[in-house]
């Protein structure tokens, strides 16, 4: 049985990977209590008598907005924390698997761009972005690198997600300004593990995008949120991407991702996600 040493075990996506594969891999879980990114020393002396395979880190600063403000230590966690463990992981030989971000890329459209892939040319806009993309830097291609883009499950009492958000704010009888013009693509977090199980055997330093099937604008999301879950949905009104951007932190406006790599997990889409949803709540 493979040894997953982790980072970010108990947040939005960490749990529920652990959930979904505790039976068939040995997840150690590396706690923010006991294991200080920021500190070389405290990375280094965490790992080196720790008996894994490979690290999968899922940790990080994520508040995008507040990446603008709080740059040293967005930079301190998604950069230097990341370049303490994959120094440490590489000199024991260990392997490294980075959980990135859609972010990295700009959205903006233009020739040959989106949809965006494995392949295309990151340009981070906000400076959270900016981090995630200096963190995958880091590893230099030598590591793997896994980009997923608003990820969503059922159940996760510490935070809503995307459409956790939404539902919660419908169901409420609260009205919802919802963007039209801009494209996300929004992933069931269960399809991520599964996807992660294949990669954890079949490990190789390369980027993939592990993303939901389709791409589609927040607006549209409600709608399908509000119809899936019998809510009101004459509560969503439409706005556009310049009204939504207003005081916060740049970010792609069409973040349509894809990938070329992915012939291994059968990813859904958000539709056929949020039934997925309705039956396991």
């Amino acid at each position: 049985m493979l040894r997953i040493a982790i980072t970010g075990s108990s947040g939005l996506v960490g749990s529920r990977i652990v959930e979904l594969l505790q039976s068939e891999f040995e997840f150690i879980k590396l706690a923010h209590a006991d294991l200080d990114l920021t500190k070389k020393i405290s990375v280094r002396e965490n790992l080196k008598n720790l008996d894994y395979d490979m690290l999968l880190h899922l940790a990080g600063y994520t508040k995008v907005n507040e990446a603008e403000k709080e740059k040293e230590l967005a930079y301190a966690l998604n950069v230097e924390g990341t370049r303490n463990l994959f120094e440490a992981t590489r000199e024991r030989d260990k392997k490294l698997i980075y959980i990135s971000t859609d972010f990295v890329f700009d959205g903006i459209r233009g020739e040959n761009r989106p949809p965006y892939f494995e392949d295309s040319e990151p340009n981070p806009l906000g400076y959270y972005a900016l981090t995630k993309y200096e963190g995958e830097k880091v590893l230099n291609g030598q590591a793997m690198i896994v980009r997923i883009s608003y990820p969503y499950r059922a159940n996760y009492s510490e935070k809503k997600d995307f459409i956790r958000s939404i539902r919660s704010r419908l169901e409420m009888g609260k009205t919802l300004k919802m963007v039209t013009d801009a494209l996300i693509t929004p992933t069931f977090i269960d399809d991520v593990a599964f996807a992660l199980r294949y990669l954890f055997n079949n490990y190789s330093p390369e980027i993939f995008h592990i993303v939901g099937s389709n791409s589609l604008s927040p607006f549209a999301a409600a709608k399908l949120i509000a119809n899936t879950f019998y809510l009101n949905e004459s509560l969503i009104f439409p706005k556009t991407f310049q009204e939504y951007s207003l005081g916060k932190a740049k970010r792609s406006q069409y973040s349509e991702i894809k990938s070329k790599k992915n012939n291994f997990y059968k990813m859904i889409g958000l539709e056929e996600g949020l039934r997925e949803i309705k039956k396991q709540i």
